[in-house]
């Protein structure tokens, strides 16, 4: 059987601080971030499965990325643990807003890698995560492929 890439595309929106950033990206500043998740995998033959014929079920995939990535990190400010604006942060959080601390500067390289590792670990054995681009704007961007990271 074939191999299939299946790609859904999400969209959230984040803040972030990058921490010792030597230009304006240093302040707290957000993104309308859009993420594409490929899977890559063979459609099921089973023809008494209601899912015959997909390699996952869209509303499968969107269910592990909501709760991996989207939940967590719509409408959030995440922010480096070693940052400065740790008292803020706690402020922040104190005050019932949403701050994710991360323990890497929170760029869009580092965190598509870690999208990558939390969709990763949620998948069906017999699926593969193939490839994540993460659009901070609609010119910017960080890909990251199974293929450089095996």
């Amino acid at each position: 059987m074939a191999k299939i890439r299946i790609t859904k595309q999400f969209t959230f929106e984040t803040a972030h601080a990058l921490y010792g950033y030597d230009g304006k990206c240093k302040n707290i500043h957000g993104h309308s971030y859009k993420l594409d998740v490929t899977v890559i995998g063979e459609p099921i033959t089973d023809m008494n499965n209601v899912k015959c014929g997909m390699v996952i079920d869209f509303g499968d995939l969107k269910k592990i990325v909501k709760s991996e990535v989207v939940d967590t990190m719509d409408h959030a400010i995440l922010l480096n643990k070693e940052t400065p604006h740790l008292s803020l942060a706690k402020d922040l959080m104190a005050s019932g807003h949403d701050v994710v601390l991360v323990d890497y500067q929170p760029t869009s390289e580092n965190m598509v890698a870690d999208f990558a590792q939390r969709i990763s670990k949620r998948l069906d054995s017999s699926l593969k995560l193939h490839s994540l681009k993460l659009r901070e704007t609609e010119t910017a961007f960080a890909e990251w492929f199974a293929s450089d990271n095996s």
